[in-house]
């Protein structure tokens, strides 16, 4: 697939194996170093308590912009993205389970994707705090598909953030 011009995506990362902090920011690294990619802003790092498997460690998580260019689809990214996690020694055993490394692809420009390997917009990002929290940081005034901004939506659910801020990037 091919567009005009570099295209905005809304990345959302979260680990919670390991030294997660450190982990996010080599992710961020390498996705920086992917082809036809230019990152844009990244949010803090927020701590963030399970949303469905409860029992395991709080996870770290932030929101990454990056840029793609017209050579890079949603789903050549998702490839990438995937081969990252792989590198990371991501495993896919329990659905929402303990992880090193996961990395979504929440917007991609104003597309609407729908298939076997891929759904954007993320189809659960208008119910997770930990995903609308950093989002809202980088880019507040971001009009959502379902029309709220970023702020909105986040101020939606801001009573069911459980997250807490654990540093700011310089």
């Amino acid at each position: 697939m091919t567009h005009r011009g570099p295209v905005a995506a809304y990345l959302g990362l979260g680990s919670n194996i390991g030294d997660s902090e450190t982990l996010l920011s080599r992710a961020m690294e390498r996705i920086a170093a992917i082809p036809g990619i230019t990152p844009g802003m990244v949010s803090s790092v927020f701590q963030t308590e399970p949303q469905d498997v409860r029992e395991q460690p709080w996870f770290a998580n932030c929101v990454l912009q990056v840029f793609c260019g017209e050579d890079i689809g949603p789903h050549d990214l998702l490839r990438s993205l995937r081969s990252i996690e792989d590198e990371f020694g991501r495993e896919r055993t329990v659905r929402f389970g303990p992880r090193t490394l996961d990395i979504d692809i929440l917007l991609f420009g104003d597309l609407a994707v729908e298939d076997e390997e891929l759904t954007i917009p993320h189809p659960r990002m208008r119910q997770r705090a930990f995903v609308l929290a950093p989002l809202a940081e980088i880019a507040p005034d971001l009009r959502l598909p379902w029309g709220e901004t970023a702020t909105e939506a986040l101020s939606r659910l801001a009573h069911r953030c459980e997250g807490r801020r654990i540093y700011q990037e310089p």
